[in-house]
């Protein structure tokens, strides 16, 4: 089945990479019952997604005189991104939202909108078969999402476990995954880049921002798919 994918911003658009099929970089397998030869570990793999990092960033995270959580941009003038747009970017979340009092959430706001026709929940994951010399200090939120009937912008969300550490991202590297169900899990994923029509425009302003109105988003379900066009892919036609 098909899933498309749309980057939905009108600057900086070559930044964000289209999601690609998670692959291996490893050599040829020399033996038979190598762990790469084995089929269960290859069909999971198959299925899997990956979205890279957009920018270079080493972020210090620091109460204010106030009292008031703020992140610090280390590089500061040697910054790849300007001040400016990473505070566009990536903002910390009220410290009564966390799920831990000395555990800071912060989000980075992403372009990537994924929509599909038929049944489909998307699953977002951290990068775990990436392997990082130096650990992040926290973990990745994840989510899991019906993209047929919801779909919205994606975020990345950090629970930052050891505050005195920096968070140290790196353009290009895997930033997270993306696993999809569908109603039968036999069916492989074919990811396709996606319009923004103004059917799927019209759908979406009655998904964003029911979190400022209402907990428990999910009972909305059971409207969304009343509301719901018969078709909401149209697939980004190549030009020249």
């Amino acid at each position: 089945m098909e899933v498309g994918y749309i980057l939905d911003t009108d600057k900086a658009g070559f930044i964000w990479e289209a999601p690609r099929q998670f692959r291996r970089n490893d050599p040829p397998a020399q033996h038979a019952k190598s762990a790469a030869m084995c089929p269960a570990v290859l069909d999971y793999e198959s299925r899997l997604y990956e979205v890279p990092c957009p920018i270079d960033v080493q972020l210090r995270f620091k109460m204010d005189d106030n009292g008031q959580p703020q992140l610090v941009n280390l590089a500061g003038d040697k910054s790849s991104i300007r001040s400016k747009h990473l505070r566009q970017m990536v903002a910390v979340m009220a410290r009564k939202e966390w799920r831990h009092p000395n555990r800071p959430i912060i989000q980075f706001i992403t372009p990537y909108i994924f929509v599909a026709d038929d049944i489909c929940w998307m699953n977002q994951m951290p990068a775990f078969s990436h392997y990082r010399p130096a650990p992040l200090p926290g973990t990745m939120i994840g989510g899991r999402l019906p993209i047929h009937i919801w779909p919205r912008p994606m975020m990345w969300a950090f629970e930052w476990w050891e505050p005195s550490k920096d968070l140290v991202l790196r353009r290009g590297e895997p930033w997270f995954y993306l696993r999809f169900e569908t109603d039968d899990p036999r069916r492989p994923i074919r990811m396709v880049e996606a319009e923004k029509t103004e059917t799927l425009t019209r759908y979406m302003t009655g998904i964003n921002s029911v979190t400022n109105y209402v907990n428990r988003t999910f009972s909305l379900f059971q409207v969304a798919e009343q509301r719901r066009p018969a078709k909401l892919v149209q697939k980004k036609m190549a030009k020249g």
